[in-house]
Order: structure tokens, then sequence, then C-alpha cells
């Protein structure tokens, strides 16, 4: 006599990352930073966005922030499936992103970009409307999507400051 038979196929295991996902996705290794991930990717950017606005190069900041949003939606996509966790810490190309995007457009200077570092880390840990909401879109998308709000949310409150508030 036959055993019982399964209506499921074989069991399906989630795409391996592979090395470029992983690479990209925790920032060449900075990802597995033991304390404030995060915060510590955002820091690396910030000294990047700094070195290229000391070079003249600032208009690759934009740049590299549009560049860095569909390569981080891939990678953290392909991550986040590989370890069965909607948002891993290791993952920080969105925190990147973010800074990018929050600097993007603005002033050269110390000031203003240690301002945009600030901000842009409060507004991502508190996730105001509709960041909240963008983060449980599904895979790579949703983890890359509340970064980029706060990003462009710090880059506008920014924008304004330097408009009405500062000299």
């Amino acid at each position: 006599m036959a055993g019982p038979q399964t209506t499921a196929g074989p069991r399906q295991e989630p795409p391996r990352a592979g090395f470029p996902a992983l690479a990209l996705a925790s920032l060449f290794g900075l990802g597995y930073w033991p304390l404030a991930p995060g915060t510590l990717g955002s820091l690396v950017i910030l000294a990047l966005a700094l070195l290229l606005q000391r070079s003249g190069a600032s208009l690759a900041i934009p740049v590299l922030a549009v560049l860095l949003v569909p390569v981080g939606i891939w990678a953290a996509g392909r991550v986040c499936a590989q370890l069965g966790d909607e948002d891993p810490s290791l993952v920080v190309v969105d925190e990147a992103a973010g800074m990018l995007l929050s600097l993007s457009f603005l002033p050269t200077g110390l000031e203003i970009a240690v301002a945009a570092f600030l901000l842009f880390r409060i507004l991502d840990i508190t996730k105001p409307w509709p960041a909240d909401v963008l983060e449980n879109l599904p895979g790579g998308l949703g983890v890359m999507a509340d970064d980029i709000a706060c990003g462009l949310y710090t880059n506008i409150l920014l924008q304004i400051a330097v408009i009405w508030i500062l000299p």
C-alpha cells in the first residue's frame, strides 16, 4: 500500500544572494558592523559626498543616488530572500541611497552635510508617513523605499532651510 500523497511539490529554496548582491547590499561589508550598521553606512556615504563636493563633483551625488536605487532594490531583494528576513540589519545600501538623496543639490559645506546626516537618521529611525507604509512593500523595494522617502524628506526640509532660514 502506498503512503499518503502530498500535493506540494519539492521545496523551493530561496535564490542564492551571491557575492555581488551581498557586497552591494552590505556596502562591501559595512553592514556587518555590530553596532548601528545603518548609521555607519550613512557616515561613510557622508564622507564620500564631502569628498565629491570638495573635488568639485557635487553633481555626482544625485547621479550616484539615482544609479544606486535600482541596484539597491535588486541587491537587497536577493539578500532578503536568501536570509528569509524582510529587512536584515546587514543591508545598508538603503541608507546609502537615502543619504545621497539627502545631500543632492544642496550647497556644499560641513554644516549642511552634518544637518543632512542628523535629519536623515532621525527620519529614518522614526519613519514618518508614508515612509512607514513604504517599508511594507515586498522585497528589496520595501527595504529601499522608506529610506528613499526619508532622503527626499531630508532634502526638501534642507532646501527650505537654505532658501528661507539660512542667510
